[in-house]
């Protein structure tokens, strides 16, 4: 793929001037100095191995406990029956097994030298090395995914996290343009996109969801509810990742289940075991017939997990099920995986906001001010930005696009804000491959403008959250896509939801 890189340099330049923007994450702090210490020792690209760390476990070690797959440290190295990356980062590092568990500095250089050698089987030269788009095989890899669908859905996240930017424990990473150049991934099917011509076969249970099946050693071929009556919704937490977990449950070593996953970024909900079926999650088989299991993506231990999007697309999800089959919507029939009879975990924990989950499955915590702007009313572009109806993937009747260009042309979505706030943005776009590999939106937060890169060839036909940003009250412009990158394709302009948290 064609890499412009003095348009990069240039652009990216004016864009950081434009937003404030630093061009490098944070490094004053000893989770950056590890970082920049396991990246320089084994030339990996230090803010994509942030990334990875970041999409796996927020950069938290869980003080060297494994996650549910058996994966430790902030760089989730799993030792389980089918997958040794931990034994792998031993051999590679010459450190020992347990300190590489337990230590934050050594399983960071662990992850390094892991990825490293799965970029060294890919043959990336010393020149390849140097950009992070060309990195995403080797991520991919690092996943351990069962399928090559997951394994676009592990690294597409991690990709996205680099568009996004992100900060946590004292570590921040800046947006930047980045092009993914996914190789034999490009065609593999885009699990974050909404299939508009899915089958019935392949549909899941639930309209919102992602159908991905478990391994069938992981669950029981039921016919609920004539065989038993479903009466409870069990409330879980993944330990471990969204795309790990799902990968997790169609490993047939698992020997665990659940019914349906959620995405803690954007309440992305893939299902996994068909409702009528008994998934194995409870730990417990009278419930594991009686009941639908929920696992969300996180950990215990960590309240950064449990947002808002989560919360809301969770509980939409329960209410379409207690709907279904006649479930009364309290905290009698409506439980933690800790309150099953004989249970020995304790998710949901102690961060679980039981009373704002419960009250939005009930329609009590509906009263957040939303607004949804399509390409149309309080929408404005030059006339550089074409209409198309083209994709299916569509919101409403059309969307604008243009190409990219090294000048300043956004197009902008206006909104009145009723109060100065904390603010959840989302956009919807479709997707295609021949769609802009990192569009710039640009958002009018209270502190200046504040631009993320999103890749538009994915991910499409859903809201996808962009960040939560603190925006002032009043009638303005408040989101952008910008024209001014240098990725590839046409930037798309659809359609912005604009939340108050």
């Amino acid at each position: 793929m064609t890499r412009l890189a003095a348009l990069v340099a240039s652009a990216l330049s004016a864009l950081l001037v434009l937003t404030g923007q630093p061009a490098v994450a944070d490094r004053a702090t000893p989770l950056g100095a590890a970082f920049d210490k396991a990246a320089a020792a084994h030339d990996v690209p230090r803010d994509l191995l942030a990334a990875i760390a970041y999409a796996e476990t927020h950069l938290d070690g869980h003080n060297g406990e494994p996650s549910a797959s058996g994966g430790y440290g902030v760089m989730h190295l799993v030792s389980n029956p089918t997958t040794h990356t931990l034994e792998k980062a031993a051999e590679l590092t010459g450190l020992p097994v347990e300190k590489l568990r337990a230590d934050t500095e050594a399983n960071i250089l662990g992850g390094a030298a892991v990825l490293r050698s799965l970029a060294d089987g890919l043959g990336l030269d010393e020149a390849a090395r140097k950009e992070e788009g060309r990195w995403y095989e080797a991520v991919a890899a690092y996943g351990n995914a069962t399928s090559p669908e997951l394994a676009r859905l592990y690294a597409d996240a991690v990709y996205e996290m680099l568009g996004l930017g992100f900060k946590a424990k004292g570590l921040r990473v800046a947006p930047r343009e980045v092009t993914a150049e996914r190789g034999r991934y490009a065609t593999v099917k885009d699990l974050n996109a909404k299939d508009t011509n899915a089958v019935a076969a392949a549909s899941p249970d639930y309209p919102n969801a992602s159908w991905v099946p478990a391994s069938s050693s992981n669950y029981t071929a039921s016919s609920r509810p004539s065989s038993y009556a479903i009466d409870r919704v069990v409330i879980h937490v993944t330990q471990g990742s969204y795309a790990g977990t799902i990968s997790w449950f169609q490993n047939p070593s698992a020997q665990v289940s659940a019914h349906y996953v959620v995405r803690s970024s954007d309440g992305a909900i893939t299902q996994m075991v068909r409702e009528k079926d008994v998934a194995w999650h409870a730990g417990n088989w009278s419930y594991n017939t009686r009941s639908i299991g929920i696992e969300h993506e996180g950990f215990i231990s960590d309240a950064s997990w449990f947002t808002d999007a989560m919360y809301r697309a969770s509980a939409a999800l329960t209410r379409n099920i207690c709907d279904k089959y006649g479930i009364p919507k309290d905290r009698a029939h409506i439980i933690g995986h800790n309150e099953v009879p004989g249970a020995t975990h304790t998710d949901p924990g102690q961060y679980w906001n039981w009373t704002t989950y419960m009250s939005y499955v009930t329609g009590g915590g509906g009263g957040s001010w939303s607004t949804t702007i399509d390409n149309t009313g309080a929408f404005t572009a030059s006339g550089n930005w074409g209409t198309s109806s083209y994709s299916a993937q569509r919101y409403g009747a059309d969307y604008r696009f243009a190409n990219p260009v090294a000048a300043s042309d956004p197009a902008w979505y206006r909104a009145n804000l009723p109060s100065m706030g904390s603010y959840r943005v989302e956009v919807w776009y479709p997707s295609d491959p021949g769609y802009n590999s990192s569009a710039p939106y640009i958002v009018a937060t209270s502190s200046g403008n504040q631009t993320v890169y999103v890749d538009q060839r994915s991910g499409g036909g859903g809201w996808r959250s962009i960040g939560t940003f603190t925006l002032n009250a009043g009638d303005r412009d408040v989101v952008g896509v910008s024209r001014w990158t240098s990725g590839t394709g046409y930037v798309i302009a659809d359609a912005v939801r604009i939340t108050r948290l």
